[in-house]
């Protein structure tokens, strides 16, 4: 395959009954699919599974790419659709209960720990991004990560294109203080930096 053949044709070759022709759009487009999963998700290990779980539903459904938009502009709404799956699974997971040395059970809280707290004051943006909004981080990543225009990413999401800028810019107000950024002067607010006087 030459770098210059576009994914449409790779998908003709694949509706040809040409199976390397898949590979190779799996070989293409695998890291970014994977990373846009990792940024929706925050979970390496549910990215992974949810990566795969995207090539596999694009084997599938294939033959119902007709090409109205861009090969990448429909993967990456299969991608996000299964990461949505995934985010509905996380919710409707049963809570387990703990049973104390004394009998008693008790509820251990959320499957996966609630870093928000810790996150204030901090440059790990992984685990700041993981804390807004669902609607908000999936068009902040489309536009900041995978640096996807804001007419592609109103597709992929099939919202308008003011609603797509709404959420990105409201994403980035919640990234922001989740990071503990005063966005005025990109620091992290007055209340959290040492005085600079001396007692």
């Amino acid at each position: 395959m030459s770098d210059a053949e576009r994914d449409e044709d790779l998908v003709r070759r694949f509706r040809a009954g040409e199976p390397d022709a898949f590979t190779d759009l799996v070989r293409r487009h695998q890291q970014r699919v994977y990373s846009l999963c990792l940024r929706v998700l925050g979970d390496a290990d549910a990215a992974a599974d949810v990566a795969q779980d995207t090539f596999i539903a694009v084997l599938r459904k294939l033959d119902s790419f007709r090409g109205d938009a861009a090969f990448t502009t429909w993967l990456h709404r299969v991608a996000l659709n299964a990461c949505y799956d995934e985010l509905r699974k996380k919710r409707r997971r049963p809570m387990l209960h703990i049973a104390a040395d004394d009998g008693t059970q008790r509820e251990p809280g959320p499957p996966v720990l609630d870093h928000a707290d810790e996150v204030a004051g901090t440059r790990d943006v992984a685990a700041a991004l993981a804390t807004i909004p669902e609607e908000f981080r999936v068009a902040l990543v489309l536009a900041d990560v995978q640096d996807m225009a804001y007419d592609r990413i109103a597709h992929v999401l099939d919202v308008p294109i003011g609603t797509v800028k709404s959420r990105v810019h409201r994403g980035r107000l919640a990234l922001a203080a989740a990071m503990g950024i005063d966005l005025a002067t990109g620091e992290p607010p007055a209340r959290s930096r040492p005085s600079e006087q001396e007692p």
